[in-house]
């Protein structure tokens, strides 16, 4: 067995499970904490590093942290020896509802995020809220987006319970523990129902990339120095101004969103300064782009996913999107 962590949860989390399964610790690896660390270069230096461990085809590659560790020692195992077993254990709130579950794995490059990767679903995913007691309250909001996102394209019942457990979620003292259990739960099977329907995101899957598109771009030109989650705060808004803009949304999309990020105290507009034509450019390398233009997954309201006779994409003129991304970076 392989055990792949990083800097911030090596100690915490990763070693006494590697104890615990009697895996030598020449064995585990830990790559420096933050999105950087999710790239080809290290990529290489973990498979360099198996290879020279003599790692067979029957190992095992466990990953233990967030989102970052779980993406690349998920592409570590997709590709070593043309694919071994993964198992996740994220430590993440983002993690345990969103990246490690639906077997999506990869690394960034300069021309954007997750633009190489591979399908590789996981043996087996561990998940345990009490992790979550070591989890920064930056980072917590960073996975209620993500949550935030699944109630949005879910229904009204599942938006509706989000947002009046909101306050019980970002306590200062910290978060109800039955009520962050609730949501894990909750959001497990929302994540997992919709990519059980389609795996390889070629139809329903693609609602779950409401807010990303914009948001990766985000994230991009801030030199991903804002949190993912965020982001994707940021890029639901400016999607919803984007779908109202178009007339697939009413009036009531927006304000309904910025309550409840403000409620969860997340950002309405990114905090580095940067100009709408750049997060525009950084858009056409998004994954989701098709001949020259790109796709956004819009939501027509609370519950409801704009596109499903179009594969749940809608192509978006630039200077819709131009002209929301002006609204929303500047007021």
């Amino acid at each position: 067995m392989a055990v792949i962590s990083d800097s911030n949860v090596s100690l915490l989390h990763a070693a006494p499970l590697a104890r615990a399964l009697a895996v030598p610790g020449d064995d585990c690896f830990t790559v420096p904490a933050g999105e950087a660390s999710k790239s080809r270069a290290e990529w290489g230096r973990l498979t360099d590093a198996m290879l020279a461990r003599g790692f067979g085809r029957d190992s095992v590659v466990i990953a233990v942290g967030g989102g970052v560790v779980g993406d690349l020692a998920g592409f570590v195992a997709a590709t070593y020896m043309r694919g071994v077993p993964l198992v996740q254990v994220p430590t993440s709130l983002l993690a345990m509802i969103d990246a490690a579950i639906g077997g999506k794995t990869g690394v960034d490059t300069a021309a954007g995020k997750n633009l190489v990767g591979a399908f590789h679903q996981p043996l087996l995913v561990v998940v345990d809220p009490e992790a979550l007691r070591t989890l920064p309250a930056a980072h917590l909001r960073n996975g209620l987006a993500e949550a935030l996102k699944h109630a949005v394209i879910t229904g009204r019942a599942e938006f509706d319970w989000f947002v009046a457990n909101a306050a019980a979620m970002v306590r200062s003292s910290g978060p109800d523990a039955a009520i962050i259990a609730e949501l894990v739960e909750r959001n497990v099977a929302i994540k997992a129902s919709v990519v059980a329907r389609d795996e390889r995101e070629n139809g329903i899957r693609k609602s779950l990339n409401f807010g990303h598109t914009i948001g990766h771009a985000i994230e991009t030109v801030a030199g991903f120095s804002i949190l993912h989650g965020e982001c994707v705060a940021i890029g639901m808004r400016v999607e919803a101004m984007i779908a109202q803009a178009l007339g697939l949304a009413g009036t009531s999309l927006v304000p309904e969103l910025e309550q409840a990020l403000c409620a969860l105290q997340l950002p309405l507009r990114p905090t580095a300064a940067m100009r709408a034509d750049d997060v525009l450019a950084a858009t056409r390398s998004d994954k989701k782009a098709r001949a020259g233009t790109v796709e956004y997954a819009l939501v027509r309201e609370i519950g409801a996913v704009a596109g499903s006779e179009h594969s749940y994409g809608t192509r978006v003129a630039d200077d819709v999107v131009l002209a929301a991304l002006a609204n929303a970076l500047n007021a």
